[in-house]
């Protein structure tokens, strides 16, 4: 039997430990946070008596410790956001795998959902990577694609998509790798593309661009960080939004329409119909109640 450990968190992190159980791998160790984003991965590992770990960080010692006991062959890393150090690497004697959300070695990083989404990308899909030094560098063990439909969010990609997506393809790839078939594929860094983190710093919403560009941007924040504009000096998050072409005679920004539901902002080539809306201090609410509540009124105009 391969020895493997885990390392994961989140609902993604529960669900690919508990579909390598039900393949009757040999789990000899399970790595995730302390906090509520490591509870579904610890009740299941203690249900399953597997030996959790639940370090602050994966560079502390007791990890390079735990990994030592553990004499792993293989690391899975299951949605990952610490960087693991290269002393870890080196330990599992056939290495380290890694789940990342894009089609390598396009949208390298944090953010590469978000990023497919915001740049217009027609589609995505998931890697699983050899892990080394690098963030998202090493060798492809395997891809799968799938479509990004046009009103998709960074949201229902995910969930519906790359999530399942991403547990299939580890079970696959430990099988591949149970198999003496597992590729290592160079990436070509000449085809690389690396974002920053999808945060406040890029979301946001400048009005007078493009309308196909503002909607890619909010639909790639969406969930989160949530595109924003201003309004009365408050950031003004948008979601669940619509484009309209063709809609135009207004200035960009200003609201063109309040109706039940919904709220309809002008672009400079068409028009934004948002149902979401919140800010500082206030939940996300239907588009029409935020406005009531806010005071925006026709005629008013985001971003002043």
């Amino acid at each position: 039997m391969m020895r493997i450990v885990l390392v994961g968190q989140g609902p993604f992190g529960k669900e690919v430990l508990d579909a390598l159980i039900k393949k009757c791998e040999d789990i000899v160790g399970v790595f995730c946070p302390k906090d509520k984003r490591g509870e579904a991965m610890k009740e299941l590992a203690e249900s399953s008596e597997i030996a959790l770990f639940q370090p602050t960080h994966m560079k502390d010692t007791e990890v390079l410790d735990a990994y030592l006991r553990l004499s792993p062959d293989l690391v899975v890393l299951a949605f990952v956001t610490d960087i693991l150090p290269e002393s870890l690497l080196d330990i599992p004697s056939i290495g380290t795998i890694c789940y990342h959300p894009s089609l390598l070695p396009k949208h390298r990083g944090s953010s590469g959902i978000n990023w497919a989404v915001i740049q217009g990308d027609i589609r995505t899909g998931v890697t699983i990577l050899w892990s080394d030094k690098g963030i998202d560098t090493g060798p492809i063990l395997l891809q799968k694609e799938v479509d990004i439909g046009p009103d998709d969010t960074t949201g229902t990609l995910y969930f519906n998509s790359l999530f399942p997506l991403g547990i299939d393809a580890i079970t696959e790839s430990v099988a591949l790798i149970k198999g003496g078939k597992a590729q290592r594929i160079p990436q070509d860094n000449s085809l690389a593309t690396y974002e920053p983190p999808c945060d406040d710093k890029v979301a946001s919403i400048v009005w007078t661009k493009p309308a196909r560009e503002v909607y890619n941007l909010v639909r790639g924040c969406d969930p989160q960080p949530g595109a924003y504009s201003t309004f009365d000096g408050r950031k003004v998050r948008v979601y669940k939004a619509e484009l309209l072409l063709h809609e135009e005679g207004r200035s960009p920004g200003e609201i063109m329409t309040i109706n039940k539901g919904e709220v309809t902002v002008a672009l400079s080539d068409g028009a934004l119909k948002i149902r979401k809306l919140k800010s500082e201090g206030v939940g996300k609410m239907n588009a029409d109640e935020f406005a009531k509540s806010a005071g925006l009124k026709v005629g008013m105009r985001f971003g002043y």
